[in-house]
């Protein structure tokens, strides 16, 4: 994973890289250095809390060691960075294709929601997983149609409602295939209109009663599907899914066509979801188990 990653967050890194040659461009103590990384992190997008933590701890850490020149600060760096992300991070490698699950993807249009689900299927598939698709975003136009071209390309099976049908009706049919036909993945696609939008949260609090209604013994989980560019106002888009929804994990898109890749540790450091994916490009594989350690050393 790490070449492919590395590779497709070159905007992130420069952008990180210019400012950090900039910290470590003269000689200059360390509190000044430390500022001045404070500063950097926030303008990458860290967010102001999360930077204040990652340095305060940078700067005890310096006190207690001989080596203050510019590697050793940044290898201090990128362990902090690490620590944020891993701190609330799930083991996603560890059992993630041996349990019957479901999967409820939720997020604003436009993130890459339908495209994620489509990749996510592909994945589960090839790890030998028989899945289904529930294409509940009935609002949208197209949206029904998009999923069952990503369902094509992933040679998923897919549970289609009737024109004009509720959406959580269509939920309650894919439960009763993924019943009927013994599948292990059932994948959700839910409506993605402005995430303050009242009746949208509760269609999805509604879904989710079907789901613990219908499949109770089976695993579920809700996905957020968040646009890297979107930048600091992800935040606000975790944190309206997160109140009604319960959000429990995130699949960031787009990192390949940003510069803001550090909203990143402001979302996990403050709402305490872990990064579970990672979108790195519009191919049909081009999605990856998220990875704190190399993340941290594809920006930096």
């Amino acid at each position: 994973m790490f070449s492919k990653l590395k590779e497709k967050l070159t905007k992130t890194k420069s952008a990180i890289d210019i400012k950090l040659s900039n910290v470590f461009a003269n000689k200059k103590d360390i509190d000044e250095i430390i500022e001045e990384l404070e500063e950097t992190l926030i303008l990458s997008d860290v967010g102001a809390d999360t930077s204040a933590k990652i340095c305060e701890n940078l700067r005890e850490k310096l006190k207690l060691q001989v080596e203050k020149d510019a590697d050793s600060i940044r290898e201090l760096l990128k362990q902090e960075m690490e620590k944020i992300l891993t701190l609330n991070s799930t083991n996603t490698n560890q059992d993630e294709f041996s349990k019957k699950k479901v999967i409820l993807v939720v997020g604003v249009n436009g993130v890459g929601k339908t495209t994620s689900i489509g990749k996510l299927a592909n994945l589960y598939q090839k790890n030998s997983k028989r899945v289904l698709l529930a294409a509940a975003d009935t609002f949208r136009a197209g949206a029904v149609e998009q999923l069952e071209i990503w369902a094509k390309r992933s040679n998923t099976k897919i549970c289609v409602g009737k024109n004009m049908q509720d959406p959580s009706s269509v939920i309650y049919d894919a439960t009763k295939q993924f019943l009927a036909e013994d599948y292990d993945v059932l994948i959700c696609d839910t409506a993605g209109r402005l995430h303050n939008n009242k009746n949208l949260m509760d269609e999805l609090q509604k879904m989710k009663k079907i789901l613990d209604k219908n499949l109770p013994d089976v695993e579920k989980e809700t996905v957020i599907v968040l646009d890297a560019t979107t930048g600091q106002n992800g935040m606000s888009q975790v944190k309206s899914f997160f109140e009604k929804a319960n959000v429990d994990s995130i699949i960031l898109t787009k990192l390949d066509s940003t510069a803001k890749g550090g909203v990143v540790f402001n979302i996990v450091e403050n709402m305490n979801i872990p990064i579970k994916y990672v979108g790195t490009g519009e191919g049909i594989d081009d999605i990856e188990i998220f990875d704190a350690k190399e993340f941290v050393e594809a920006i930096i």
